[in-house]
């Protein structure tokens, strides 16, 4: 993981977007508590809070997700294998009664 790029803002830190989301894409791969990350990326606890609340559940970080491992790339391709898998029976339970149907 890298480390942000930040600048002194008054007495606080700004960090980039990206770096935040990163961070908490972090905090989740890696089953981490957040303040075991906060130590490690020092960033005080409260704001990691905050980002995991902010970016933690947006569909564009798990679209932009990376994987990290082999192991993440077999775990998401086996949840598409079982979504597409229910997708078909839906679709062959519904091909099933508009066959039955009489029009």
């Amino acid at each position: 993981m890298t480390r942000c790029v930040c600048t002194a803002r008054g007495n606080g830190k700004r960090y980039d977007e990206a770096f935040k989301i990163e961070t908490v894409m972090y905090i989740s791969e890696n089953h981490k508590s957040v303040a075991q990350v906060a130590r490690e990326v020092g960033v005080n606890e409260n704001t990691l809070h905050g980002w995991m609340k902010k970016y933690g559940q947006q569909s564009e970080i798990k679209a932009v997700q990376s994987f990290s491992s082999s192991e993440a790339v077999l775990r998401a391709l086996q949840k598409e294998i079982r979504d597409l898998k229910e997708e078909n029976e839906i679709l062959k339970k519904a091909m099933h009664y508009f066959v039955k149907s009489p029009r």
